[in-house]
């Protein structure tokens, strides 16, 4: 005759199968709120900033000096600057190019600081101590300095603009998964992979670098809008994305000259990025809350 199975009995024989780091983080990341927010905004902002101008009537180049520094309406949104640009199709335009900023910059920090951190890490001794010595040094020059510099020896190129932020800011990334390497190549299974003959360069990247990415996804969440806050940076002072195209921070340069009289052209902008930064930076959040053991609270 069937027994009727109890709660607790269920709950146990649900306790037994086991979980992997990363479905348990996915799990903890669905129960933060403003992580969940985050993503969501940003998805549509990402989604606004790829289709929108493609069916737009408008482009973001397209000058109407008939239609000169026009406020919102339902024709123009977010209102026109001054030579007549549709503010909406620009925003946009320049979400997609602040977003590449952040996204690829981020890519070649992640690139650059994983592979130097991880053979640091991983040979130690003089090796170790040599190349940390390049990143104090790397470390004391001040961050935009070092990419202004870049950007003035080299050509003003929406390109050199990626690789430069990128180039520079690998430092601290080198050094997180430094930590991460020493703390564990020296585990068993690293042990093993040696002994059985597996070749270094194949230990450091199939092996001991799959183990940091915890770490490493998180701060690599938080550089994007550090990315994007440093291209809005030089694009303020004219180092960054050349007209005609356009990307917050030149959309903010162009709205604080006119911000008495035409405060929309400050405010739309501004406020498309301030979303997308606060955004990033919940998601950030979410994720170290998801993934660091010491954060989590259930």
């Amino acid at each position: 005759m069937n027994q009727p199975v109890s709660a607790t009995v269920v709950e146990e024989k649900q306790l037994v199968v086991g979980t992997s780091l990363w479905q348990d983080a996915w799990r903890r990341l669905k129960k933060n709120k403003l992580a969940v927010f985050g993503a969501i905004v940003l998805i549509i902002i990402v989604a606004a900033s790829i289709f929108v101008p493609i069916f737009s009537s408008y482009s973001y180049d397209q000058i109407n000096l008939d239609k000169s520094s026009e406020p919102p309406s339902l024709e123009h949104w977010f209102g026109t600057d001054q030579l007549g640009r549709d503010i909406l199709v620009r925003s946009l335009i320049g979400g997609r190019i602040s977003l590449m900023v952040g996204v690829i910059a981020t890519a070649v920090s992640f690139v650059i600081g994983v592979t130097y951190g991880a053979i640091s890490g991983y040979f130690g001794g003089y090796i170790d101590e040599l190349m940390m010595r390049i990143v104090d040094v790397i470390y004391s020059l001040p961050y935009l300095f070092l990419v202004i510099v870049l950007l003035a020896f080299f050509t003003k190129s929406i390109f050199m603009l990626f690789f430069v932020l990128g180039a520079v800011s690998w430092l601290t990334m080198a050094r997180i998964v430094r930590g991460q390497v020493l703390s564990i190549k020296n585990q068993e299974f690293i042990e093993a992979a040696r002994a059985v003959g597996v070749e270094t360069p194949m230990i450091i990247f199939r092996h001991v670098v799959p183990n940091t990415l915890g770490p490493v996804i998180v701060y690599t969440t938080l550089t994007i809008p550090s990315a994007m806050l440093s291209e809005a940076f030089l694009s303020f002072l004219g180092l960054g994305v050349q007209p005609p195209l356009a990307s917050w921070g030149t959309m903010v340069n162009e709205g604080v000259e006119a911000i008495s009289v035409y405060p929309w052209q400050l405010i739309f902008p501004g406020l498309m990025m301030a979303i997308t930064l606060f955004s990033l930076n919940f998601l950030g959040d979410g994720l170290r809350d998801a993934l660091d053991p010491q954060m989590r609270k259930d």
